[in-house]
């Protein structure tokens, strides 16, 4: 099915009023424990008309004494309070926090007001029993287990006592029995958000696919969650799913209760399912709206990776340099930064100074070999042969390559040979390791023509640019295989050029006629119509 990638400039109009949830975004959060999202959408939401403030300000008392501000905390439930004097779960939060500070007997006394404001409420008991398991589990067990049965007596199918009993189980590690209260959770609530997640979160390291379901079916309940379409984006995210998350990512961010940070991941995940396009757009916009370090950063990185990818490269090497000038405390470049803009570089036909990019991005991993490769073509691209050469021999005397790459470093000692001094022993070393490379590769593959064709070449160098015998062996070898195929006489015609006109220009320089010509009459037979040859030949003394 071909995914689409949809982007609005304009999200959250594009919303109407039943897709948005407001504060309740904030609660499923808090109650998946996802507690500084849950701050800031409750923050975001607190004086909408629709918002109930005592019950955000408990959530967000609640959030204070998770972080241990306990000063916020109490003013939050008191602000609580004031909007609503008969809110139970104020109550509550204000028990927590004396329960928390040492003072048990008041924390008992505000529980007993609470259960007063709400008598028999299993949602308020199991709230305590929550209070009582976050402040000790281990020390408070008896009175977790005495709310439990309290608020199951109360209502049994309250889905909050089974997400706390399943929240008592995870805290021991017993993922199936946690589940197994989340699934119950679930059953009773039909939609439950915070259930569906940490259902998916307990299954997710054993099965991810099982999570991701179950995450879907939360959105089939409850379609416009917040919470549930970032968890099910996240959850594809993190089994590599990138095109599903990213057409994930996409609906989601139109959610009002979306964040920042989000859009950032959205706009790398267009970049990734290359939608470079997209991804650029969005990456610019969010630039402009003020985002933090940590969010100019990737954006900058995402902005310059486009560019790269959208072959622009000029845009691509201007946006390389501001990014890699941030130096941005605590952030770090990565080895792939240095050798994408050392890519840029070499496109626009600066090796030079895609040189230090790369020798930088080798520093940041030493490891990854395909960065040796890289830097010893920006060397040679620079005319560099020396340091191509050194380069590339540290990348095979590291053991992983292959053939093709022998091949490479053949050529690396033959372009430093071709540069020496005539008759230099750095020449000479370095023909002779040319030489015996192309040799370990024959005898990988004895039957390719192309390894003696690169020997005879070796052989013009060897021998300052004079034909040699050794050159014409190497040439008759490549003609022998060559002629065990007469397909290649069509298919390697160049090939069979170059060997008898290389093999023609020794006999010349033999002084040999009757055999020069029989090579270059070779050559003619292949090219009929080539009348210059033809004529040089009619003219070829023959004593």
């Amino acid at each position: 099915m071909k995914l689409k990638f949809l982007f609005s400039l304009c999200l959250a109009a594009t919303l109407s009023a039943s897709a948005q949830q407001g504060y309740l975004d904030g609660i499923e959060y808090f109650k998946a424990d996802q507690f500084d999202n849950a701050k800031e959408i409750l923050e975001r939401n607190l004086n909408n008309p629709s918002t109930d403030k005592a019950l955000a300000y408990y959530y967000l008392g609640e959030i204070a004494l998770h972080d241990k501000d306990y000063t916020t905390a109490k003013a939050d439930f008191d602000k609580g309070l004031a909007a609503n004097p008969q809110s139970a779960l104020n109550k509550v939060g204000q028990g927590a926090l004396a329960l928390i500070q040492g003072d048990e007997k008041g924390a008992k006394t505000l529980f007993d007001e609470a259960k007063k404001i709400n008598k028999k409420d299993a949602a308020v008991l199991t709230a305590i029993g929550r209070a009582y398991f976050n402040a000790d589990p281990v020390k408070y067990a008896k009175e977790i287990e005495e709310y439990d049965k309290q608020a199951y007596k109360a209502n049994s199918k309250e889905p909050s006592i089974f997400v706390l009993r399943g929240d008592r189980e995870a805290a021991n590690k017993e993922w199936g029995d946690a589940a197994a209260n989340y699934e119950n959770a679930i059953l009773y609530s039909k939609g439950l958000p915070e259930a569906y997640v940490k259902y998916a979160n307990a299954y997710f390291n054993v099965n991810p696919e099982y999570a991701i379901n179950k995450l879907q079916e939360l959105l089939q309940a409850s379609p416009n969650s917040a919470l549930g379409q970032r968890e099910l984006a996240e959850k594809y995210y993190q089994n590599d799913q990138w095109a599903k998350a990213a057409s994930a990512y996409g609906d989601y961010i139109k959610n009002p209760n979306h964040f920042k940070s989000d859009e950032v991941r959205y706009s790398a995940l267009l970049y990734y399912g290359k939608h470079y396009d997209e991804s650029l757009q969005l990456a610019e916009k969010i630039l402009g709206q003020n985002p933090t370090d940590m969010q100019k950063f990737q954006l900058m990185r995402i902005i310059f990776l486009d560019k790269k990818d959208l072959k622009d490269y000029p845009g691509a090497e201007t946006a390389a340099e501001k990014f890699l000038a941030l130096n941005l405390p605590g952030l770090k470049y990565s080895s792939n930064d240095y050798s994408s803009y050392a890519e840029v570089l070499q496109e626009l036909g600066k090796d030079s100074l895609a040189v230090p990019a790369l020798e930088k991005a080798l520093e940041l991993n030493p490891d990854k070999t395909d960065i040796y490769k890289a830097l010893s073509s920006a060397y040679s691209g620079a005319k560099n042969y020396d340091k191509a050469l050194e380069v590339y021999k540290a990348f095979i005397d590291r053991g992983d390559y292959v053939t093709n790459d022998l091949v490479t470093l053949a050529n690396r000692y033959q372009n430093v040979a071709a540069t020496s001094e005539p008759g230099s022993q750095k020449k000479i070393d370095a023909i002779n390791n040319a030489i015996a490379t192309v040799d370990q590769i024959i005898e990988k593959v004895p039957e390719n023509p192309i390894p003696y064709r690169n020997k005879a070449r070796m052989m013009l160098v060897k021998h300052d640019n004079q034909p040699s015998a050794e050159q014409r062996d190497a040439y008759l070898k490549v003609v022998e295989i060559l002629d065990l195929d007469p397909a290649n006489k069509e298919k390697r015609t160049d090939m069979y050029n170059e060997a008898y006109s290389q093999i023609a220009s020794f006999y010349i320089s033999e002084k040999d006629i009757p055999m020069a010509k029989t090579y270059y009459e070779k050559v003619l037979e292949l090219d009929p119509t080539n009348e210059a040859l033809r004529d040089y030949i009619s003219k070829m003394k023959v004593n």
